[in-house]
């Protein structure tokens, strides 16, 4: 069992602290696992999570891995359990970067607006209060949050990098001489990126790895599992040797990150059947019927993503009937969703 805050070292200079998991009816925000490492002179911070414990938890962690004269701050995505203390790194007395991914800079300043956007989707599929009093109650949880410092920037304002680790390349952007990766990846949400730690072959994968089926309004699943089986490659060629994440508490060492990042593909094609056998019985589908039949197949495959909820297993359910080619036929709540008719209409 682990507690919010503990800290689990990989080696001497690199310790992955420990977040928590979302539970709303108990007010407990999620927060997002963070690493911490010293490369030469450099403390590089991997997210900073959310709430005051965790923020102590980060200091412990950057003394552990002393000395250091400077620092970067590297925000894999915008979402609030991963980036409510990222004015840290302005309080740490060096020299200090601080990047974002500048598709996410909208919800860093707006998180509700964004969170009303995802429960939208959901409405009148699961009960659940309204989009904006859900979103003002969620985005409640994660106050106090800080996701700009002094030295905010977005890594799009760098040069564009291709990057090759073994054979898997990749775009993305290299710091502290080349000893830190962060590649472009963009599934779990719109500007997402994943770090790669060359020195001691620490690959991040934070949220990309969250489930089957991506969740959030900006998910691109096509993205998720190219990113997914690009890292599977570059573990599988031995230039990664620990895979650690946002949500699973888990360190990983590479035969069992493999079988981790393959499992998460099969799982994406099994719920893929799965869907296409539900949406194939019927001419229209409900999404709050097919999120329930959907749902009760995930549990019986053994599949579950980060912080597993009705809430989230709607959103993922409907993400994936957009992705099977189906569309709502009105705008009201829970209103059927069908194939659009492809045939050529007479002249």
């Amino acid at each position: 069992m682990s507690a919010l805050g503990d800290l689990v070292e990989i080696d001497d200079r690199t310790l992955l602290v420990l977040g928590q998991e979302l539970k709303v009816e108990q007010d407990q925000p999620d927060v997002a696992n963070a690493l911490v490492h010293r490369t030469g002179d450099t403390l590089v911070l991997v997210d900073t999570g959310v709430t005051a414990p965790f923020r102590a938890a980060l200091r412990e962690a950057t003394s552990r891995v002393r000395p250091w004269s400077r620092a970067l701050l590297l925000t894999t995505h915008g979402h609030p359990d991963h980036v409510a203390n990222n004015d840290l790194v302005d309080e740490l007395g060096v020299p200090a970067e601080h990047y974002v991914p500048a598709l996410d800079v909208d919800q860093m300043r707006d998180p509700t607006a964004y969170w009303v956007r995802a429960f939208d989707r959901i409405a009148g599929v699961v009960p659940l209060p309204p989009p904006p009093a859900l979103a003002d109650h969620l985005m409640s949880l994660f106050e106090p949050m800080r996701p700009f410092g002094a030295t905010t920037r977005t890594y799009e304002e760098r040069p564009l990098e291709w990057i090759r680790i073994g054979s898997p390349a990749f775009s993305g952007w290299t710091f502290a001489e080349g000893a830190v990766r962060v590649l472009r990846s963009q599934g779990h949400c719109a500007g997402h990126v994943i770090v790669h730690l060359s020195d001691c072959g620490v690959l991040h994968l934070s949220d990309e790895g969250n489930g089957a089926c991506g969740a959030m309004a900006d998910a691109d699943q096509l993205k998720l599992q190219t990113v997914l089986g690009a890292v599977s490659l570059l573990f599988r060629e031995g230039n990664g040797a620990v895979l650690t994440d946002g949500h699973t508490f888990a360190v990983r060492q590479r035969s069992e990150a493999v079988s981790y990042l393959d499992g998460l593909l099969e799982q994406a094609t099994a719920m893929w059947a799965v869907a296409l056998r539900l949406t194939e019985e019927l001419r229209q589908v409900r999404p709050s019927a097919f999120t329930a039949r959907y749902a009760e197949a995930a549990a019986d495959l053994g599949l579950s993503g980060a912080n597993p909820s009705a809430m989230f297993n709607a959103m993922m359910a409907v993400n994936q009937l957009r992705e099977l080619g189906l569309r709502p036929e009105t705008d009201g709540p829970d209103a059927p969703w069908s194939r659009p008719t492809l045939q050529t209409p007479p002249h």
